[in-house]
């Protein structure tokens, strides 16, 4: 399966509100777009960070009724956060891949550190055999 990790420049700015926070780092993981007009996508991703440090799960009907939105929606937000590399599935519902936000990037720091090697062998591959 392949992630899609987006990493986004973003200046920032010290907010003392924790959601302006939470904002900041999605926007530079590329998980929120213009689209996303009442923050659905944030809002569900606050719901996992929260669900990650009980080491909860939580399932989509719940998220929807939490965030009174259709189940639709909030398997939308999901899917794009799987694919994203920041959410896992399990059998009694989803959740963060890591339980801290921390380990996470850590976690996107080693995939980008893997793609990249990877990368890198396949050019010199590439550049060899073009002499």
């Amino acid at each position: 399966m392949a992630n899609k990790i987006t990493i986004v420049r973003i200046r920032r700015t010290p907010h003392e509100n924790i959601n302006q926070e939470l904002q900041w780092l999605g926007n530079s993981l590329g998980l929120f777009n213009l689209r996303d007009k009442d923050s659905s996508c944030f809002r569900v991703f606050i719901t996992l960070v929260r669900k990650a440090k009980r080491n909860e799960t939580i399932s989509s009907d719940d998220i929807a009724e939490k965030l009174h939105l259709s189940r639709g929606t909030a398997v939308h937000h999901l899917t794009r956060l799987i694919d994203s590399g920041l959410v896992v599935r399990e059998k009694s519902g989803y959740l963060l891949r890591e339980n801290n936000l921390l380990r996470i990037v850590h976690d996107i720091q080693q995939d980008v550190s893997s793609i990249l090697n990877e990368l890198e062998d396949v050019a010199k591959e590439i550049d060899e055999r073009l002499g």
